[in-house]
């Protein structure tokens, strides 16, 4: 199923047989609640363009926003209490030797200074997709993937690396996003040989499992746990950004026509007004560089699914009704709230050339999701520390966005 398949989403009911409740074979020795993403920290690489597989050396770019101990020390602070590390696997696959001890020494360094601010850490393998060689096509997308026994060892390699840390402060989650078909049996193979690894290596490591089709809702409500509860302790994770026509207005990097020009789209839909987001919409087209044709095609797709979110005037009630489906998936196999981790949401900061509303609404829709989460019981973690979707209003000054910090319920400082 294509994202675009999914701006508005859908209430589907979990289909509830005559299905045995999973019973946990280790209890879960940590507890988390309210977290933040530290992606770029160890993303953003220079790899060599095609035909070459390999990485200049440093392989992650020196001018990426990277947090410093204190920053670290002022999450802790002002309420956060775990931190969702993403790390690019294709440089610790392409580096063999001395250099990839290097690598796994630099992680390393990095988990003991997140432990060390009060911070607990779920370490994520996150793909490149953007990349030409090092992306899932190569490493998850089947046992029989070219790169899939490098990947398995890496996993082994962090999990015993994480190993060595206190076993009530870190978690390995192998795999963001994995972009098989929901409920797809090779991804449950895939990743039952991923945590069967990683459990080898550390007996007593928490592991984070998740659903295909992107670690979308859907994709957590089609899989099957019971498979994966022998490998306990473990928790489960789904990102949420549903609808996306609010929460990726503007990001250049979606494939789909409408979301380059898109913005002005209010939250809750009720806020504001078709004709009124369409001519925001009109204004930023006037200043893209796109043949007039194309844009032309962008504008009536745009209009067309527009006036869908507009009749729909989703609110509070529609991330309710989602995140339902995870609690009664959640409830149907006897696994608690507290072990299911929404590992990703937040909503892309308006460019305020175009809208002045958009830093409001911004707020308003990150509040309805933590709140709503909260309210079912889900652990959360928010994208994202830096970036335009980031806590901080810019990576430089590092000053936290006070409006946010108060959407998610955590103390300004």
């Amino acid at each position: 199923m294509r994202r675009r398949d999914l701006l508005l989403g859908t209430s589907a009911t979990l289909a509830v047989g005559a299905v045995p409740r999973v019973t946990q074979a280790q209890p879960l020795s940590w507890h988390i609640q309210r977290g933040v993403n530290l992606w770029p920290w160890f993303s953003l690489t220079r790899e060599f363009p095609a035909p070459r597989r390999d990485y200049d050396w440093p392989p992650f770019q020196t001018q990426r926003p990277v947090p410093t101990k204190q920053d670290l020390q002022r999450l802790k602070a002002v309420g956060f209490d775990f931190v969702r590390l993403p790390i690019d696997p294709g440089p610790f696959v392409a580096f063999t030797g001395e250099r990839r001890r290097q690598l796994i020494a630099t992680l390393s360094a990095a988990v003991s200074d997140i432990l060390s601010a009060g911070l607990t850490l779920v370490l994520n393998v996150q793909t490149n997709e953007a990349t030409h060689y090092w992306n899932s096509r190569v490493l998850t997308a089947s046992r029989s993937a070219a790169e899939f026994p490098a990947y398995l060892k890496l996993i082994g390699d962090v999990a015993e690396m994480l190993a060595a840390f206190p076993s009530d402060r870190v978690a390995l989650e192998p795999v963001n996003e994995p972009p098989q078909a929901c409920g797809a049996p090779e991804w449950v193979a895939v990743q039952r040989a991923l945590l069967t690894t990683a459990r080898t290596r550390a007996p007593n490591l928490t592991l984070v499992a998740t659903g295909s089709c992107g670690s979308m809702v859907s994709g957590l409500t089609a899989l099957d746990p019971r498979p994966f509860e022998v490998l306990a302790p473990i928790i489960y994770t789904f990102h949420f950004y549903e609808p996306y026509l609010f929460s990726h207005q503007g990001a250049p990097w979606m494939g789909e026509p409408v979301y380059r020009a898109l913005n002005d789209v209010p939250w809750p839909g009720d806020a504001g007004s078709l004709e009124k987001t369409l001519a925001a919409v009109r204004k930023r087209m006037r200043s893209d560089d796109r043949p007039q044709d194309i844009k032309a095609a962008a504008y009536a797709e745009t209009e067309k699914v527009l006036k869908v979110y507009f009749d729909a005037a989703p609110a509070r009630p529609f991330v309710d009704s989602y995140l339902q489906q995870v609690a009664d998936w959640g409830s149907h196999y006897g696994i608690a709230p507290s072990r299911i981790l929404m590992g990703e949401f937040g909503a892309l900061r308006s460019d305020h050339r175009y809208v002045a509303s958009g830093a409001r609404d911004r707020a308003r829709y990150i509040e309805d999701v933590r709140k709503s989460a909260e309210s079912f019981g889900f652990p959360w973690a928010f994208w994202n520390l830096f970036d335009g979707m980031g806590i901080v209003t810019d990576d430089v000054s590092r000053r936290f966005d006070t409006p946010i910090l108060q959407a998610l319920g955590v103390q300004a400082p």
